[in-house]
């Protein structure tokens, strides 16, 4: 294909938005002046964003062309290299993002709910992340049997009337939703100050499980997945602790790696005896393990400790990562020491600390790190934390996060949703990657060039998926490849530009 006839396939950028997201910015396809010979079998997708926000997953397409591509500007898929199946992307689902979204008008809401999870008529958001029992963007500190004894347990409202209500519009969107839950503390009756002594712990931060509640703890665990599953929802996974190196959250448990292997064992029993499926990834915190020393590489010392003939041993299938300390470099390090192991990225947030609601600052990074950089080490799932929060970063209880964003912010009147770089990097992600998509590799000519980052998936229903960001300081004239068929791309300067195509 000539220089010529690549340059007709060239993108044409729709009409840019203003800063102010709530201007429209459902997906529509581009006047390109040429619609007649855009065939939708024979066409790819484009979103695009830009950091200055002047695009904002706009929508365009591109003509695909057959035949070998001689571009030197090219991405070329290799169908040969495959590396992990995907799960999916997607935010937490709070009582305070749940309290934002109830008192939205009705339609308004829907119609948010349906850009964000469908997969036909908005960007096919995938994953999920609740709390078992109270979280730092709950209404209160609370477990699900907070009075002593497993015949108490009980939903608290904060499920009852906010979060469940919510993932139930969701799943009516997007029934194939998977959903992971953690706790961020156990029942206070089940803590002691000391695993020796055993002496009782009556706080909400901090403190042990005590040994001799294990196993109630893990059945507390069975109450819960059959307690949502009583209302229609599936939980697809849980980790046993939220940060069990951290005791200065509002509401929080300490289990080192130490402690954590012997509940695992005796969770993974529970769910097995249960006939329970729901997945099991240990460790749910940072890459640094918060520093201290003995910690260090905590998902493999459980999996070394636990071994592999321990009843339920198939339902632990990997660990959770957050990047409040460290480098995701951990990732790397960690698949190559235990490659049957899956990892997943479970947490990172944006807010006043990192200029959480300036786009031209978050998108380059957030798209570098928590996305791709995850992804392309590894990472089956991307959860970044709450979905929505109002202007003021809440509501939220004190001792959590009073300095939070949301991936949006919603306005006083809960009409106006102004969308932060969280939302457009997950969108980006799963609009073109579909659940069970496959990360492949790219060939020897695929182009190399600074600030250029990329990831490429091969979706379920054979489709192809290229996700690019361009952190370069230069528009690029780009082809992609699928070694039969080739079309062209506009990444522009600082920009993330998201292809599917057939």
């Amino acid at each position: 294909m000539n220089i010529l006839t690549v340059a007709m396939a060239m993108l044409v950028s729709a009409t840019a938005c203003g800063d102010d997201s709530s201007i429209d910015d459902t997906p529509r396809p581009a006047d390109n002046g040429n619609n007649s010979e855009i065939v939708a079998d024979n066409a790819a997708t484009i979103y695009t964003t830009t950091a200055d926000g002047s695009m904002r997953l706009e929508k365009s397409t591109s003509a695909i062309f057959s035949g070998n591509n001689m571009a030197p500007s090219t991405i070329l898929l290799d169908k040969s290299k495959t590396y992990q199946s995907m799960d999916g992307f997607g935010f937490a689902i709070t009582y305070s993002t749940c309290y934002n979204l109830l008192k939205m008008d009705a339609q308004e809401r829907a119609d948010f709910l349906r850009q964000t999870y469908s997969p036909s008529e908005g960007y096919g958001v995938s994953y999920a992340r609740i709390s078992i029992g109270c979280n730092d963007f709950s209404s209160t500190e609370y477990t699900l049997c907070d009075e002593k004894g497993l015949e108490n347990f009980r939903l608290y409202s904060d499920e009852t009337d906010y979060v469940i209500p919510i993932l139930k519009e969701i799943l009516a969107i997007n029934p194939d939703i998977k959903i992971i839950a953690a706790p961020w503390t156990c029942p206070k009756w089940m803590k002691v100050g000391d695993i020796e002594k055993k002496t009782a712990y009556d706080k909400w931060t901090g403190g042990r499980l005590n040994p001799d509640y294990r196993a109630d703890y893990a059945e507390y665990f069975v109450k819960f997945v059959k307690a949502m599953k009583a209302e229609g929802i599936n939980i697809y996974a849980v980790t046993p602790q939220n940060e069990p190196l951290n005791q200065a959250n509002c509401a929080s448990l300490y289990m080192p790696w130490q402690e954590e292997t012997p509940f695992v064992a005796e969770l993974a029993k529970a769910f097995k005896s249960n006939n329970i499926n729901t997945k099991i990834y240990v460790f749910d915190h940072n890459y640094n393990y918060d520093n201290i020393a003995d910690q260090n590489d905590y998902p493999l010392n459980v999996y070394n400790a636990l071994g592999d003939e321990f009843e339920g041993s198939e339902l632990v299938v990997g660990a959770a990562y957050h990047d409040y300390g460290g480098s995701n470099n951990e990732l790397s390090d960690i698949h190559s020491k235990a490659e049957d192991m899956e990892l997943i990225f479970s947490e990172s947030s944006i807010g006043t600390w990192n200029d959480g609601r300036n786009l031209s600052k978050r998108l380059m990074e957030d798209m570098r790190n928590v996305t791709l950089g995850t992804v392309n080490q590894w990472c089956k799932t991307v959860l970044v934390w709450n979905l929505m929060l109002d202007e003021n970063m809440g509501p939220n209880l004190d001792g959590g996060c009073q300095t939070c964003y949301g991936a949006v912010d919603i306005s006083a009147d809960y009409k106006t949703i102004t969308k932060n770089s969280h939302y457009y990097v997950i969108s980006h992600m799963s609009t073109v990657v579909r659940p069970d998509a496959v990360r492949i590799g790219t060939g020897e000519r695929t182009v190399s060039k600074n600030g250029l980052v990329y990831s490429v998936f091969q979706n379920a229903d054979g489709s192809f998926a290229a996700i690019v960001l361009n952190s370069g300081d230069e528009d690029l004239l780009l082809t992609i490849s699928d070694g039969e068929k080739h079309f062209n791309v506009t990444s522009p300067a600082q920009s993330v530009v998201s292809c599917n195509w057939k």
